[in-house]
């Protein structure tokens, strides 16, 4: 999942949020520099993108859109997520996701703690352009493929992958909600194994 899979899964947190999403910034297996606080979002950012990769729901469906994004199907499927869950966002959270944005987009994080410049100016433009609301439209699902498209090393067609949506809409939004039903409670039992992190 990208941004909005991974605030999700968040507990409805802001300062897990950002810790979570700065966990892609982040090498290594020793955490002990950093904050516990922010070792639990790091934490959880892994355990979610290696409960992905894994699950054999999505490993279908990369297997059947491999021929259509070969070697992105991966990073497609993490944006097509994305939109299916902002578009049903309120089977899934009882707070709109409107509010729940907002309350991300209020917290300033204390940016001692997030020294790499990179993380810093994604949160910021992501922020900015407003990304997670446009997820659930198709224009935003493109403009993310789009970019994402530009920034990866190798020559792709994940420039097409809101072509290669509308073509497997059925299949992807019949895996995702699949995939959810089992993600939840994982998630939760996760948080409950790991120390309670301050509002």
């Amino acid at each position: 999942m990208n941004f909005l899979g991974h605030l999700y899964f968040s507990q409805n947190n802001p300062s897990l949020m950002h810790a979570n999403l700065f966990g892609d910034f982040v090498k290594g297996r020793d955490l002990s520099h950093f904050d516990e606080d922010i070792q639990y979002g790091i934490r959880l950012h892994r355990e979610i993108d290696s409960y992905i990769d894994n699950h054999p729901i999505v490993k279908e469906l990369l297997h059947a859109l491999y021929p259509s994004l070969p070697k992105v199907a991966g990073i497609a499927v993490d944006l097509f997520f994305d939109h299916i869950l902002a578009k049903n966002w309120n089977d899934y959270s009882d707070v709109p996701l409107e509010d729940f944005v907002i309350k991300f987009n209020n917290f300033e994080p204390n940016f001692d703690g997030y020294p790499e410049q990179e993380f810093q100016f994604t949160l910021l433009h992501m922020k900015r352009g407003e990304w997670l609301l446009k997820y659930g439209t198709l224009e935003g699902l493109q403009r993310a493929c789009e970019g994402v498209s530009k920034r990866i090393s190798f020559s792709n067609t994940l420039f097409n992958g809101r072509q290669v949506f509308e073509e497997d809409e059925l299949v992807i939004t019949a895996a995702f909600h699949k995939f959810m039903k089992e993600a939840i409670p994982h998630f939760e039992q996760f948080h409950q194994s790991q120390k309670p992190l301050r509002d």
